[in-house]
């Protein structure tokens, strides 16, 4: 069996210093060295999962192949080392907690008093381990969320020096992200704040084994001394981390910087194999050097916090790579649409893509945009609810199905042509019962999906209550819309089209998640193709 070894990343001085880009990006280059390696984000918060939460509280929702709801630097983890994670991958403190009081309720802990220390901490190990027991990966990098000083994150600091100090130094090494602000008015970088981000961490029995600084500005050799002598490190160990312009130029910087040799050094592995990364940089040349522009509209009701549609908006940006094209997204607000004002708003578009999401607020917006994309033949795609809303949109006007809708809107509606899934109408708890994870669906021949996945089966990543109303299938499809992907178990329809369109596919899973740096979603690839021959029109 493998001695896993353990790398740990935490985060100072500010939140969204991108402690998911470094960690995925080190993971990237160590995958490249040859080394097996997977990571896991340790969340602080007291949900159970982040399945319960609105887009704008936490942006988006991820979900694994098991039916994990995941935090989504999951899918910056997927994105970059193109293989799947898990439930194991995802360790929140709600989950913490309810495993320990359930043991205690159990009687498990024979009378003790169950306290922090060692009982949460002794969770949390065992979570943090679990990944690293299957035998599978030589190193597993683990994202502690949160800044060191919060509250909420003092059980996973405590919990990481004592695995430091249980695995040994070689082991198990920890990776502290900082700040290195540049006041404008002094004309100079400070390190003051990494210096006290770094003095509370040490307070807490932990003394950083290497220091990455994000930067707007190059950090030269006196400043490298500086952190390195007053934060315990070496200056070989201060790594800096410009500004990038894209996050996918993260791993190639971090090469130049030599992280991932430190990190191969400390843990006392061998770093003799040199990343190569021909792949990941083909794709990021062909990013960076498009041949032309299309636009894009993202038809959402969380456009304010971008976050919320991550994986979508990544998913572009892998098949503009692959069509060698640069994706414009223009971001629209399905409250703000109407049927007067719906086709100026979408005007000038190449592609239309109706977003997922939950509840009636926006939804009559939605539907304008599907008819105005219908109509004008501009390449549609439905995702989820916008798939929903796409059969919504056709029943009443074309099947003249006044007032059809969603039950989930309209528990009323005359005409539900979606409909609350059968397995769902008992349940009452939100969360983590929704229909999630990987589902197999079996596509027709003779489509636009056949033709972008060249395969009759397939398997999409799934979250939703809500299906196509069977009842109302003989009739959809006589009036033109086909049922060209089904769940054959189930019976489910997956996914729709209308094959007198040029491109107008909706589906009920999330395609999105699936989307790699390495592997583009063969649909979204589709779809950016659509849109790059109605441009040229």
């Amino acid at each position: 069996m493998k001695n896993t070894k353990y790398v740990f990343v935490t985060g100072g001085v500010t939140s969204s210093l991108g402690k998911g880009i470094i960690a995925a990006s080190l993971a990237k280059l160590l995958q490249e060295r040859g080394y097996s390696v997977t990571i896991q984000k340790l969340d602080p918060y007291i949900n159970i999962d982040p399945g319960t939460l609105n887009p704008y509280e936490h942006g988006e929702c991820y979900v694994t192949d098991d039916g994990a709801e995941t935090d989504l630097d999951l899918g910056h983890y997927e994105r970059f080392l193109n293989i799947p994670t898990s439930q194991a991958n995802n360790v929140t403190t709600g989950r913490i907690y309810q495993s320990v009081i359930n043991k205690e309720r159990r009687g498990e802990f024979l009378g003790k008093t169950v306290q922090v220390i060692p009982h949460i901490t002794d969770e949390i190990k065992h979570r943090i381990q679990i990944l690293g027991k299957t035998g599978k990966y030589d190193i597993v990098i683990t994202e502690i969320g949160g800044t060191v000083g919060d509250i909420e994150s003092l059980p996973y600091v405590e919990s990481v020096r004592q695995l430091q100090w249980e695995l040994g130094q070689e082991n198990a090494i920890v990776i502290h992200l900082t700040l290195v602000p540049y006041l404008a008015a002094a004309g100079e970088l400070k390190t003051k704040p990494t210096q006290h981000s770094v003095k509370m961490l040490m307070q807490s029995g932990i003394n950083p084994n290497i220091l990455v600084c994000r930067t707007e500005h190059e950090i030269n050799d006196s400043i490298r001394r500086k952190l390195a002598l007053f934060c315990n490190v070496k200056k070989q160990d201060v790594i800096q981390s410009l500004d990038a312009e894209t996050i996918y130029d993260v791993p190639n910087m971090m090469f130049d910087e030599g992280l991932d040799k430190v990190v191969l050094e400390k843990l006392e592995l061998s770093s003799e194999k040199q990343p190569k990364l021909i792949d990941w940089n083909d794709f990021v040349n062909k990013h960076k050097n498009p041949k032309s522009t299309i636009e894009v509209g993202l038809i959402g009701k969380y456009v304010e916090l971008r976050d919320s549609y991550k994986s979508i908006t990544e998913a572009f940006i892998h098949a503009g790579a692959t069509n060698e094209v640069k994706v414009k997204v223009r971001w629209i607000h399905s409250e703000e649409l109407t049927p007067e004002n719906a086709a100026s708003k979408l005007e000038g578009l190449n592609g239309v893509l109706v977003a997922p999401g939950f509840g009636e607020r926006g939804i009559e917006g939605k539907i304008a945009a599907v008819q105005v994309a219908r109509e004008n033949n501009i390449p549609f795609f439905g995702i989820c609810l916008g798939m929903q809303m796409a059969v919504i949109e056709y029943s009443r006007n074309i099947l003249n199905l006044a007032g059809a809708n969603s039950t989930e809107m309209s528990e009323k509606t005359a005409h539900p042509v979606i409909n609350l899934m059968e397995e769902q109408k008992n349940i009452t708890d939100k969360g983590g019962t929704m229909r999630l994870g990987a589902w197999d669906c079996t596509i027709e021949k003779d489509s636009k999906v056949f033709d972008a996945y060249k395969s009759e089966l397939i398997s999409e990543r799934h979250r939703h209550r809500y299906e196509f109303n069977n009842e109302y299938l003989k009739q959809i499809e006589a009036a033109g819309m086909k049922a060209t992907g089904v769940n054959t178990k189930t019976g489910l329809v997956e996914i729709v089209e209308i094959p007198s369109h040029p491109w107008f596919v909706g589906v009920q899973y999330h395609p999105e998640y699936k989307s790699t740096v390495l592997n583009p979603h063969p649909l979204f690839v589709g779809f950016i193709k659509a849109a790059l021959q109605h441009s040229k029109k």
